[in-house]
């Protein structure tokens, strides 16, 4: 239905008060972006409720008269979840953004969607308790939008994701009822699993305005380390290899060289020695309560790596180091894309097939001419790929670059792989569904939608089209 924005206006402003709600054209442009490629869609108007009631009320309205919603959170996803492609209404959680109540006896924690998520693991971390998942951009992203994607991180490798720290979900329906998803316990039984369907549903069935999640005691201690590698190849081995032998790191980044190269000259930072014959690193970390026991895990991390062509191993001395070397794995894929790697694919496969997955990158490469730069989450197989391509900034509606995607993604499922490890679908991904799903799969997830959102308002053409 088109938009009668005069009396949209005039409604949003009733349930959200005239400060809460724009319609300016700077307004509309930053809303209408997040960071996936070099997309545009604004939105016909941004509201910033701040209670579940108010979003309630929205959605009715919107429901009623079938206006588009998109929910969003710090506008810092990578699959174009957030972007309003069909114009409406966006609702903002910035201002849901409290973290309720810290639980210490049952070791939760409740808060609002819009809490920055290092702000939340500090938070928590004052009291001994941990929330290990940590995207990379963890210092400006909402916990909120991090359920939307069911984000990982550097160290689900030993620690899961965000669907195995949620517990409980307040939210609010495409026809505006509130409901609670769960229960704040740590097993539950009780009828189908609400919650987990929630997470990872990348805001088309509901929008979460209270989260209970599960913490754990903090580690007392971490170390970290870094890898040079003369072959990528090895590089990838040496992963597997890390996980026969029985250890289990709390991180294992792996950053080709190029990328190394783009980041350490955005953050001026030369800790990590860049010579010809190197071309990736491996970022190790192992924590725990025994620092003995992890020095030695560590030494024999790196008798091992022996065996992979690894040149001279950096042992992070101080927390210093450790924050330095972090803040260059967090920001390759900001520094990649001001240097023109514009296009992002998160591809996941079995960790032993890493190798394939990076020889094969690099031919397509030179088979498509393009470059390509990986780095990634190495210690789970999700890799992801940095591509630049002369002439074409964006891969969504380019039919040149979607050809090639098309191959990149074959050849991740002919390795036990799929399209998308933490980034989600929303936007740009859709199109490659099939690739890697049956019909009667996504058939099933269009029916769960319908149930949830009827008349669907709720961020549709992400995932799939109805």
């Amino acid at each position: 239905m088109k938009v009668n924005k005069d009396e949209l206006v005039s409604q949003m402003q009733v349930i959200c008060g005239n400060n809460f709600e724009y319609y300016d054209t700077e307004s509309l442009s930053h809303y209408g972006h997040d960071e996936t490629e070099k997309l545009l869609f604004p939105p016909d108007i941004v509201v910033k409720p701040s209670t579940a009631a108010e979003i309630s009320l929205i959605i009715k309205y919107c429901n009623q008269h079938l206006i588009t919603v998109t929910p969003r959170g710090a506008g810092t996803g990578l699959s174009g979840g957030a972007i309003p492609q069909k114009g409406g209404v966006v609702i903002s959680l910035e201002r849901l953004n409290k973290i309720i109540y810290i639980d210490e006896r049952n070791l939760q924690v409740t808060t609002e969607p819009g809490v920055i998520t290092e702000e939340l693991q500090n938070a928590v971390r004052e009291k001994g308790l941990f929330y290990p998942p940590d995207p990379a951009s963890r210092g400006s992203c909402f916990i909120g939008g991090n359920i939307a994607e069911n984000s990982g991180g550097p160290r689900a490798v030993k620690y899961g994701v965000v669907k195995d720290y949620v517990l409980n979900l307040e939210v609010v329906l495409p026809t505006g009822e509130i409901i609670w998803t769960g229960a704040n316990i740590l097993k539950n039984s009780t009828g189908y699993n609400l919650t987990q369907l929630i997470v990872g549903s990348e805001g088309t069935l509901c929008i979460v305005t209270k989260i209970v999640l599960r913490l754990i005691p903090h580690p007392k201690y971490d170390l970290l380390m870094l890898a040079p590698f003369a072959s990528l190849e090895k590089a990838s081995e040496a992963v597997s290899a890390i996980f026969r032998a029985g250890f289990t790191p709390s991180a294992l980044e792996l950053v080709e060289i190029d990328a190394l190269k783009i980041v350490s000259k955005m953050v001026d930072s030369y800790i990590v020695p860049v010579t010809d014959d190197i071309v990736a690193h491996l970022i190790i970390e192992t924590d725990g309560n025994n620092f003995e026991v992890l020095m030695s895990e560590m030494e024999a991390i790196a008798e091992l790596l022996n065996q992979f062509e690894t040149g001279e191993i950096l042992f992070a001395d101080d927390a210093q180091q450790k924050d330095e070397l972090w803040k260059l794995r967090r920001r390759v894929a900001e520094a990649t894309k001001q240097a023109g790697y514009t296009i992002e694919e998160d591809t996941v496969v079995p960790r032993a097939e890493l190798p394939s997955l990076i020889k094969g990158i690099k031919a397509l490469g030179k088979q498509h001419n393009f470059e390509a730069v990986c780095y990634g989450h190495a210690g789970d197989g999700n890799l992801h790929v940095r591509i630049k391509k002369e002439g074409i900034p964006n891969s969504y509606d380019n039919e040149e670059m979607k050809k090639i995607l098309n191959e990149l993604f074959h050849l991740v499922k002919s390795l036990g792989g799929t399209i998308s490890g933490e980034h989600g679908i929303g936007l740009i991904q859709k199109d490659f569904m099939p690739v890697v799903m049956d019909e009667i799969n996504i058939n099933l997830m269009r029916s769960i939608k319908k149930v949830f959102d009827p008349n669907n308002i709720l961020n549709p053409g992400k995932i799939f089209d109805l």
